[in-house]
C-alpha cells in the first residue's frame, strides 16, 4: 500500500535540518576529544569518555521513552505528534548546550561531559522521529535513498562542524596557536543552542505531517506480531546498527591520536583530517542519493559520477574558506572511484550494498593497520566513505515489514547508537595494549558482523515475501 508516489520535498526539507545538527555536534566531539585530553591531563581511554557520555546518551533517552510510553499506555510520539516530538528534542539538546558556559567557566570535565550527554539525550527523540519520517515522505522504494540524503546533509554539519570548533578553540588555521583555552568553547555551543530553537519553532510551522502514512504499511503482514522484537530483521538489525555506530565513531574518535602520537601532527593541525572523515560520509550519501532524484536510469548514471565530485568539491572549499592547505587532499579523489564502483555494483539494493560497502570497509582498516604515514592516514579516512550508506541500509533491512510496529522498530535501533559510547573506549583500551594504530582490528570485527547481517537479513526477508530486487526493479 504505497501512499506517495514521489518524494515530497516540500516537507523533506524541513526535516533536513535537524539531521544537520547531529552531524555538526557528533563530529565536533572528534576535535573536543584531543582538547579535552590535553586540558584535562586524560589518558587515551578517559578521552574517549566524550564519545560514551554522548552517545549513551540515545540509549538513556530511548528508555526513556519506552517508559513514559508505557505509563501513558500509549506510544509517545503518536500522542504527542511528530513535529511535537522533533521540537522538544530540540528544546532539550538546547538545554544541554547551556551546560558548557559553567563547565567553561569551572573548568570541569564532568560538566562538560553532562551538557554532551544532554545534547544527546534530544538528539535520540529527533532521531527516532526523524528516520522513519524520512522514509515515508516518499514511496518505500526509495526509501531508504530519502534516508541516504538526509544522512548526506547530516554530513554537511559533519564536515563543518570541526573546523568551525577548531577556529573558535585555537584561532586561525593559519595561526593556530596549539594553545588551548577551554573558554572558547562556550560561544559556539550557546550559538548552537540558539539554532536548535529557532529551527523548533521552525518545524513547528513547517508543511511536516503529524502522522506518516508508513506506520499503515504493511499492516496486514505485522498483525500477527504484538512487538517489533518478535522481528529477526529487526532484532539482529540492532546489533548492526550498535557495531555500525561504534565502527564509525571509534575509527574518527582515535584518529586525531594515531595522527599526533604516530605521525607527529599537532592537535590543531589535526582538524582538517577528521573534516575529511565527516566529508567522506557525505561524499558517499550525495552518491547514495541519486536514485531519489530522478527515475530516469541515463541521469541516474550521470549523477552517480557528478554527485561525490561536488560533495568532494564542497569539502574543498570549505576547507578554502578556512585557509587549509588543499594540496594533500586531491589524491582523495582517485579513492572516490572505488565508492562509485561500489555504488553501482550494489544496484540500490540496500542488503548488496551493505555487504560490499562492509568488505571494502575492512580492506581499508587493515590498509591502515599495515601502512604509514599519509597512505595510512587516507586509508582510515576511506572508511567514511564506505559507511556512508550503512545507516539507512541497515535502518532499512531492519523496519522492512513491522508496519504497526515501525515506530517501536525505530526507537529500538535508536537506542543501539549507543555503540558509540561503547566500541570507542574499547578501542581506547585496546590502543592501551597494543598501540594505537594496530587497535582498528576492533572495526574490522564491527564490519565482519555487518558483512554476516547483510546476508543473513536478506535471507529472512525474502522468507517473509519482501524481495528489494523485485521492489526496486518494478519501479524503473
Amino acid at each position: 500500500m504505497e501512499q506517495n508516489v514521489k518524494t515530497n520535498w516540500a516537507q523533506f526539507i524541513p526535516l533536513a535540518t535537524v539531521f544537520f545538527f547531529w552531524g555538526f555536534v557528533a563530529a565536533s566531539n572528534d576535535i573536543l576529544i584531543p582538547v579535552f585530553k590535553e586540558a584535562f591531563t586524560l589518558s587515551q581511554f578517559e578521552s574517549q569518555l566524550v564519545s560514551f557520555a554522548f552517545y549513551i546518551a540515545y540509549t538513556v533517552g530511548s528508555l526513556i521513552y519506552i517508559g513514559v510510553s508505557a505509563a501513558m499506555k500509549t506510544d509517545l510520539i503518536n500522542k504527542l505528534g511528530y513535529k511535537n516530538s522533533l521540537a522538544l528534542g530540540l528544546g532539550i539538546s538546547a538545554v544541554g548546550t547551556l551546560l558548557f558556559y559553567p563547565a567553561a567557566n569551572l573548568g570541569s570535565f564532568p560538566l562538560m561531559l553532562s551538557g554532551l550527554f544532554i545534547v544527546a539525550l534530544g538528539f535520540s527523540l529527533q532521531q527516532t522521529v526523524a528516520n522513519p519520517l524520512a522514509i515515508a515522505l516518499g514511496p518505500i522504494k526509495t526509501g531508504s535513498q530519502r534516508l541516504t540524503m538526509a544522512g548526506g546533509i547530516n554530513n554537511l554539519g559533519t564536515t563543518i562542524g570541526p573546523l568551525i570548533v577548531n577556529i573558535a578553540i585555537f584561532g586561525s588555521a593559519v595561526h593556530a596557536s596549539n594553545n588551548l583555552d577551554i573558554q572558547s568553547v562556550k560561544i559556539p555551543y550557546l550559538v548552537l543552542g540558539a539554532a536548535f530553537l529557532l529551527v523548533a519553532i521552525f518545524l513547528k510551522f513547517s508543511p511536516l505531517p503529524d502522522r506518516p502514512a508508513i506506520v499503515e504499511a504493511d499492516k496486514e503482514e505485522a498483525s500477527g506480531r504484538s512487538s517489533a522484537l518478535k522481528y529477526p530483521q529487526l532484532v539482529l538489525g540492532m546489533i548492526a546498527i550498535f557495531v555500525y555506530v561504534g565502527v564509525e565513531v571509534s575509527t574518527a574518535s582515535n584518529l586525531p591520536e594515531y595522527m599526533i602520537k604516530n605521525l607527529g601532527f599537532t592537535t590543531a593541525q589535526v582538524a582538517p583530517y577528521i573534516s575529511l572523515y565527516w566529508a567522506s560520509m557525505m561524499i558517499g550519501r550525495w552518491t547514495g542519493a541519486v536514485e531519489a532524484f530522478t527515475d530516469s536510469p541515463s541521469l541516474r548514471q550521470v549523477l552517480r559520477f557528478v554527485a561525490p565530485y561536488l560533495a568532494f568539491g564542497v569539502f574543498l572549499g570549505v576547507n578554502a574558506l578556512f585557509n587549509h592547505d588543499l594540496a594533500p587532499f586531491y589524491v582523495y579523489g582517485l579513492i572516490i572511484l572505488v565508492l562509485i564502483a561500489a555504488d553501482i555494483l550494489s544496484k540500490g539494493n540496500p542488503a548488496r550494498m551493505l555487504l560490499i560497502f562492509s568488505l571494502i570497509g575492512i580492506l581499508a582498516l587493515l590498509t591502515g593497520m599495515f601502512t604509514d604515514g599519509m597512505v595510512s592516514v587516507y586509508a582510515f579516512t576511506s572508511v567514511g566513505l564506505f559507511c556512508s550508506t550503512l545507516w539507512p541500509c541497515i535502518f532499512t533491512l531492519a523496519v522492512s515489514g513491522l508496519g504497526k510496529n515501525t515506530s517501536q522498530g525505530s526507537n529500538f535501533l535508536i537506542m543501539m547508537i549507543m555503540g558509540g559510547a561503547i566500541i570507542s573506549p574499547l578501542q581506547g583500551l585496546v590502543a592501551g595494549v597494543i598501540g594505537i594504530q594496530y587497535s582498528y582490528v576492533v572495526g574490522i570485527l564491527c564490519f565482519c558482523y555487518l558483512v554476516f547481517y547483510a546476508l543473513r537479513a536478506s535471507s529472512i526477508l525474502k522468507a517473509q515475501g519482501i524481495n528489494f530486487d523485485q521492489k526496486l526493479s518494478g519501479g524503473h
